[in-house]
C-alpha cells in the first residue's frame, strides 16, 4: 500500500513592496474614531489648544479660527475631483463643519470659491499648492481628499484615525517649535528689527502658518529670538 505523502502548503514568494504599493496602502487607511470630543480641548494661559491624548500637537487657532481669519483665498472646500478616491466632491464637505465656525461668512465667496481670492486672506496674499500638487507629493489620503485642513477640522471634533500620527508630525515640522516656517518668520523678524506683529515683515509665511492653525505670539517670538542673540 502506497503512503500518502503530506504536501504542506506552498509558501508564496515574498513580493516586494514598491512603493506604489506604499502610497496604495497609506490611501486607504481605516478611520478608528474615539471617544473623544472637540469640547474636550482646552487652552492654557498662552492661548495654545490642549488635546489630552496628543500633547505634541498645540495649535493656537481652532479651525474655527483660521476660517474666520480669512484662508485659503476662500477655496478650501471647493467642489473638487479627487485623483486619491477617484470620487467627486461639493456642498456635502462644507455642510458637515459646525455651522457656527461658518457664522458670518459668505460661503461661495470665503469657503466654497472655485477660484482663489487674494482678498479673501487676512494677509492680501496667495500661498500654497494645488490640490493636484498635493496628492502628487503623497500627502493627500483617502480619508480626507481635501488635506491636512479637513483632517484637522475633523481631529478637533472628536476623530481619531491611524493618519493621526502623519498628520500631527507635518504639522510639527512646519509649525511646531522648532518648525521651518514659524522659525523662518521669527529669523526674518529678527534681523529686521521688527515687533513681532509688524505684518509686513513676510505676509506670505505668516498666511501659511494660518493655514496651519497657528499665529506667531509675542511670547513664542521672544522665547526664540533670545536664542537668535547667542
Amino acid at each position: 500500500m502506497t503512503s500518502k505523502r503530506n504536501y504542506g502548503k506552498r509558501k508564496k514568494p515574498k513580493e516586494k513592496r514598491n512603493t506604489e504599493e506604499v502610497v496604495a496602502k497609506i490611501t486607504k487607511l481605516e478611520e478608528t474614531v474615539s471617544s473623544s470630543k472637540g469640547s474636550e480641548v482646552k487652552r492654557d494661559k498662552n492661548g495654545v489648544l490642549l488635546f489630552p491624548d496628543h500633547p505634541e500637537f498645540q495649535p493656537n487657532l481652532t479651525p474655527k479660527e483660521v476660517l474666520q481669519a480669512g484662508s485659503f483665498g476662500g477655496t478650501y472646500f471647493r467642489p473638487i475631483d479627487s485623483g486619491i478616491t477617484k470620487q467627486s466632491y461639493g456642498d456635502e464637505v462644507w455642510k458637515e463643519l459646525p455651522q457656527d465656525w461658518l457664522e458670518g461668512l459668505n460661503i461661495k465667496k470665503q469657503v466654497s470659491n472655485p477660484n482663489y481670492d487674494i482678498s479673501v486672506n487676512k494677509y492680501k496674499v496667495k500661498c500654497g499648492g494645488s490640490l493636484q500638487m498635493w496628492e502628487e507629493s503623497n500627502w493627500i489620503v483617502a480619508q480626507d481628499p481635501y488635506g491636512w485642513f479637513q483632517w484637522y477640522c475633523r481631529f478637533y471634533q472628536g476623530r481619531r484615525s491611524d493618519d493621526d500620527k502623519r498628520q500631527i508630525s507635518r504639522w510639527a515640522k512646519c509649525t511646531g517649535v522648532t518648525g521651518r516656517w514659524r522659525n523662518n518668520l521669527i529669523g526674518k523678524i529678527f534681523r529686521a528689527g521688527a515687533r513681532y506683529d509688524d505684518f509686513s515683515i513676510s505676509p506670505v509665511v505668516r498666511q501659511v502658518l494660518l493655514h496651519w492653525g497657528y499665529t506667531l505670539t509675542e511670547d513664542d517670538y521672544k522665547n526664540r529670538a533670545e536664542k537668535l542673540k547667542k
